[in-house]
């Protein structure tokens, strides 16, 4: 804070407050930080808004303030149900107005309710040919609409005669959320893992749906969990090299078909004798390949299956299975084409748009449909492979749930996509340039992080209705029993850094978390599933009451739990969430044994992330640690000389010990394994998300390994009861 340029400009201030973008904050040590004004000037040029002078600054002011009278009506409105909201139409002074709803469901509510509005008419160039004055006229919405997206019409006549007429999307969301019917009041536990590194003897070299299907089944019938919760299984790039992070994909609505099993798609059992032993051979080939091997590669394995899908897509489809793949082409639409289109221009022309010719840059460019109308049959691969995806996913959540599962697969949903994929590239027009999605620096991340993402812009989803992330979690949720939001506090507000000037020069901007929160909650009742939301970090104490009172649970990590409010002791059990998901440890972690040996702090100093000295971080992780291994024996579920195992089954009872409606182990915990399998704040310097299961002694553990295995069954009895 020491640049000359600290000090705001009054009208540079305001224009920032009027688009949701933060000029002062409190970091993560309590300090007042105001924001630079280069990097809110950065943060408005990305909404369009030119605010490089004072007077520029104070002429977008005008403009913003001035803006919605311009339009009949808002481009859309959420709200919960339950509670009466309004609505304001402006139309010229005078003219007759009518309003009026369309349910989603069919049917009309009519005669809505004008309330006073004593606003002055305002001359200006409004949403009628050749001006004049314009009026505000306020509508109550009612408390008992039903849930759902409805279109708000209003309909004005002028003195002569034309009519103008206006729409907008009006969502209805659940006042509360909560758990599904199949949970009841019982207390649910679960298994969390990362799916590509749970690899059985079948699998091409990367854990997949049949894998988690079979994970799922067995510890349903086993040891009587009710959920698998997963990794994000969002798209990837459609050739080589792959994003390893399932944290950066190329799609967050569509997956990725790395986690096909190739001999589960019915036209393997369908095909010639020598395209089934073709397919044989590219299995046996990248298993030679791999033996040995102790990182996953991702390349090696999707090459050879990708190869095996092209020769199984060669295979005429019975005609039956033609329609289906023809129905699901229909139900999604431009989306999936799109993301087709955009796989096929990948494979072409690398996975890079922004390195792609002009006039391939954009999906609604002549020249695009130009091209994919000549690449038709690469266009069909890249919508066979996802419709294949949509039926092992269908596949995996039935089997649970048969299985004796209460909710099934739980999906992860992450915060943003890469932005030289898919969805920067079909949906461009929503994400803003120039900037990247992070993180201030935080006690775990102490110089902050860069998640190179671009961020959708406020305004551009409300302009949409949010259909593109209405879509997102409709097609994420279709197939499972709930679904986790990572960092979701980015439905409140995203940390933006402007290109180039680093992750501590960033500022939070605002979203409309009525609608993206509501809107989650209403996919996720449609769906008859829960939402747990990642809302670890740097967080506004009412975020959490507000995610609580709509329903959505939490997530606590017990060695994150302290009283923050008295003593900064461990928190105690009965003083915990009754709304979250209770785990000891998580994937930015080390799994629990090497937690307890202070690995994750010997790794951050091997790796350059730590901002206080090592000795220093060290004393007082250990200093932690003491203080919970204390805690536990206070409490009964720890004894004195304890080994390693018997400490981590007992950090997972105290976790029973809580109210917490969501109870959780990681599969890393149940075989013993030490390696992380990410460590924020680096990229090629650890092997973050190609760390296979291992044990403790670092063998490789396949998932037929995991169901004989005692240690695994001991600390799944300890949630079994």
């Amino acid at each position: 804070m020491s640049e000359p340029e600290q000090t705001l400009d009054p009208a540079l201030k305001a224009l920032a407050d009027a688009y949701g973008i933060a000029t002062d904050y409190w970091d993560w040590q309590s300090r007042h930080v105001v924001v630079p004004p280069s990097t809110v000037r950065s943060v408005l040029a990305a909404l369009d808004v030119d605010a490089s002078t004072p007077e520029a600054a104070v002429e977008a002011l005008a403009a913003r303030e001035q803006e919605p009278w311009t339009r009949m009506l808002p481009p859309c409105l959420a709200l919960r149900s339950g509670r009466t909201g309004h609505v304001n139409a402006h139309v010229r002074a005078g003219d007759a107005l009518e309003v009026w709803i369309d349910l989603e469901t069919g049917g009309v509510w009519e005669h809505l309710r004008q309330l006073d509005n004593w606003s002055p008419p305002r001359d200006l160039t409004g949403p009628y040919p050749g001006g004049g004055p314009v009026g505000e006229a306020t509508f109550e919405i009612p408390d008992a609409l039903p849930l759902g997206y409805h279109r708000l019409r209003a309909r004005s006549t002028d003195a002569s005669g034309t009519v103008h007429e206006a729409a907008m999307v009006l969502i209805v969301t659940p006042s509360w959320l909560g758990l599904p019917a199949s949970v009841g009041e019982h207390r649910t536990w679960g298994i969390a893992t990362q799916l590509y590194s749970v690899r059985s003897r079948q699998s091409w070299g990367v854990g997949d749906l049949v894998d988690l299907e079979d994970l799922a089944v067995w510890s349903a019938a086993t040891t009587g969990a009710d959920y698998v919760l997963v990794n994000p299984l969002h798209a990837a790039e459609p050739v080589a090299p792959l994003e390893p992070s399932p944290y950066l994909p190329t799609s967050r609505r569509f997956a990725n078909p790395i986690y096909l099993r190739v001999e589960r798609i019915p036209e393997y059992a369908t095909a010639p004798a020598d395209v089934r032993a073709e397919v044989d051979r590219l299995g046996r080939d990248l298993a030679d390949r791999l033996a040995g091997l102790d990182v996953i590669d991702r390349d090696s394995t999707w090459s050879a299956k990708r190869a095996a899908l092209q020769a199984l897509f060669a295979v005429p489809r019975t005609p039956g299975r033609q329609a289906a793949f023809d129905a699901y082409r229909e139900r999604e639409g431009d989306g999936l084409r799109n993301f087709a289109v955009w796989s096929a221009l990948a494979v072409a022309l690398g996975p890079d748009w922004t390195a792609w010719p002009d006039a391939l840059r954009h999906p609604g460019s002549a020249q695009v449909q130009a091209w994919a109308g000549e690449h038709a049959g690469e266009v069909d691969l890249e919508c066979w492979l996802q419709f294949a995806l949509d039926e092992q996913l269908d596949a995996t959540q039935s089997a649970a749930l048969r299985a004796g599962m209460s909710l099934g697969v739980l999906h992860d949903l992450a915060v943003g996509v890469n932005p030289r994929g898919a969805d920067a590239w079909s949906l461009q027009d929503t994400y803003a340039r120039g900037i990247a999605v992070g993180a201030p620096p935080d006690p775990y991340n102490q110089n902050g992080q860069d998640w190179s993402q671009p961020p959708w812009r406020p305004d551009r989803l409300a302009e949409t209705a949010y259909e593109p992330y209405r879509a997102m979690v409709s097609t994420i949720l279709r197939h499972a029993g709930g679904i986790r939001v990572d960092h979701v506090i980015g439905l409140f507000r995203l940390w933006w850094i402007p290109a180039g000037a680093g992750p501590k020069a960033g500022t939070y901007v605002r979203y409309d978390h009525e609608a993206m929160i509501g809107i989650l909650a209403l996919e996720a009742h449609r769906a008859d599933a829960l939402v747990v939301g990642e809302d670890l970090g740097t967080v506004e104490p009412w975020v959490r009451d507000d995610l609580a009172s709509r329903g959505i649970l939490g997530t606590s990590i017990l060695w994150f739990e302290f009283d923050f409010h008295g003593d900064g002791t461990p928190l105690a059990p009965e003083l915990w969430r009754e709304y979250c998901l209770a785990s000891v440890t998580t994937h930015d972690l080390p799994p629990t044994t090497a937690y307890l040996a202070g690995d994750h702090v010997r790794l951050r100093e091997e790796l350059g992330v730590l901002t206080r000295p090592f000795a220093e971080e060290l004393a007082a992780d250990e200093a932690e640690r003491a203080a919970w291994l204390d805690n536990l024996r206070t409490h009964g579920v720890l004894a004195e000389g304890a080994d390693v195992q018997e400490t981590v089954e007992a950090l997972h009872r105290y976790l029973t010990l809580t109210p917490a409606r969501m109870l959780n182990a990681a599969l890393t915990d149940a075989v013993g394994d030490r390696r992380a399998q990410n460590q924020p704040g680096t990229t090629n310097e650890y092997p973050n998300w190609r760390v296979p299961l291992t044990d403790a002694d670092g063998r490789q553990v396949l998932l037929e390994d995991v169901f004989t295995s005692e240690r695994a069954q001991a600390l799944f009895r300890v949630f079994k009861g």
